[in-house]
Order: structure tokens, then sequence, then C-alpha cells
């Protein structure tokens, strides 16, 4: 499996709640509606806190971390 994973979102799952951004306000910003735009969404290691957290605390279950190809 890679080391390097992404944290994507479920756009049809996401109600807008804003957990995300309360959680982890370094990765995810809302919109002006109050959903989330993902930025610095990757991560070296899958046990990071920062996306495992969000993904956690997700209400509707959209987020998901992704693992990233690995480049040879």
């Amino acid at each position: 499996m890679s080391d390097r994973v992404t944290l994507g979102i479920d756009r049809i799952k996401c109600d807008g709640h804003g957990v995300c951004a309360d959680l982890v306000p370094e990765l995810i910003e809302l919109d002006d509606w109050g959903y989330p735009i993902i930025r610095g969404a990757r991560s070296r290691s899958p046990f990071s806190h920062m996306p495992r957290r969000a993904v956690s605390g997700c209400p509707t279950l959209a987020l998901r971390l992704q693992a990233l190809a690995s480049r040879r």
C-alpha cells in the first residue's frame, strides 16, 4: 500500500454541516453555502491525525482517505 494518502469528499453525501472545517481548519474551509473545500489534503502517512480526524468526525460519512499511487 502507498505511504501517501489524500482526503476526498463525496459531494452527494455531504450536507454541509461544517464539522470537518471546525475539526481541521488547516485542511478544510467552507464555501459561501457551508460546504467544504479541501486544501492541502495530502499526507505522507496514512496515520496522520488531521485527515483521520476529519473523516471520523463527519456526521454523514462524506469524507474518505484514499491511497495515492506510489511512484517508482
